[in-house]
């Protein structure tokens, strides 16, 4: 066998190409952050009749049962030991601590007010990023983290006292959990591959959920309106794993960092779906707040490396 045989018989194709700027990429992205943007709304819906836990519980349940049939369907490896603690943040982030803290949330406050804080989703996730990773950002990036989370900090302590900080506090813990879920998942994707990352996470808290939804279950079932059911069918179907498949096929496709920057528009997205939905009033405030987010995060992003 000649030199360059050789080296050719040792090129192995990588089991998750390198992304590029696929169109594709931008469009799977962009539905997923459409899919997203109606979880607030939809939680606000069900949380009126269904307990916190209990929606919590059965939604990371009944998404847990169709990806369990997938993985089952398409033959897919187990993860390996080496997998299993990026997972357990998985896990924690956004299959259990963002739907339980932003479902408690939503009893003290609109969606159209929870929103703001999912603006500093992608910062989050950048934050952790820049841990994970042990890289060492310039100054600029946290002038701009300290701006962006002061915006926030003074809109919430603007909008009146009574239990609205509670679901302030509740808010700003959902959102550290869900950037340090995705900046785990969006590691280990490159792996094991993006759907699969939801959904053995999803499997893994499934004893979990299936006990708790057991417990948490309503006494009696009492009378609840369509609009909760269908409400819990889409945060079930759609925000727990249907959008995490379009999310991270986008992310695979067209590049994290490139497809990640459309989740900086779900907060609009959300608005508007709070205000034509629920009919809550959507502030002016709300807008410029979230808008002067939206600039720190692109700012952030630029100088994160």
């Amino acid at each position: 066998m000649t030199d360059s045989q050789s080296e050719k018989t040792l090129v192995v194709p990588p089991a998750h190409p390198v992304a590029g700027h696929s169109p594709q990429g931008w469009m799977n992205g962009f539905l997923g952050m459409i899919i997203f943007s109606g979880s607030l709304p939809a939680t606000r819906v069900a949380v009126l009749e269904l307990d916190p836990l209990f929606l919590t519980a059965v939604r990371a349940a009944i998404a847990a049962l169709l990806a369990l049939c997938a993985l089952l369907i398409t033959h897919q490896a187990r993860p390996t030991r080496a997998d299993l603690p990026p997972l357990l943040f998985v896990t924690l982030g956004v299959v259990i601590g963002f739907p339980l803290l932003t479902a408690l949330a939503l009893q003290h406050t609109t969606s159209a007010h929870s929103l703001v804080y999912i603006g500093l989703l992608p910062l989050a996730t950048a934050g952790f990023g820049v841990l994970r990773g042990g890289e060492r950002p310039k100054p600029a990036f946290w002038a701009f983290s300290g701006v962006g989370a002061v915006l926030v900090g003074a809109f919430a302590l603007s909008q009146g006292s009574g239990g609205a900080w509670q679901g302030d506090a509740l808010m700003i813990g959902a959102v550290l959990l869900c950037g340090l879920g995705y900046a785990e998942g969006a590691v280990l994707s490159r792996r094991i591959g993006g759907w699969q990352v939801i959904s053995w996470a999803l499997v893994a808290a499934l004893p979990l959920t299936l006990a708790a939804t057991w417990l948490a279950a309503p006494a009696g079932w009492p009378a609840v309106s369509g609009a909760a059911w269908l409400s819990l069918v889409y945060v079930s179907v759609f925000s727990m794993w249907i959008g995490f498949i379009f999310w991270y096929r986008g992310l695979a496709q067209g590049g994290i960092a490139a497809v990640g920057q459309l989740q900086l528009l779900q907060p609009f997205f959300g608005l508007a779906l709070a205000g034509w939905l629920l009919q809550e009033t959507v502030q002016p405030m709300m807008i410029a707040v979230m808008a002067g987010v939206v600039v720190c995060v692109f700012g952030a992003k630029r100088f994160s490396r």
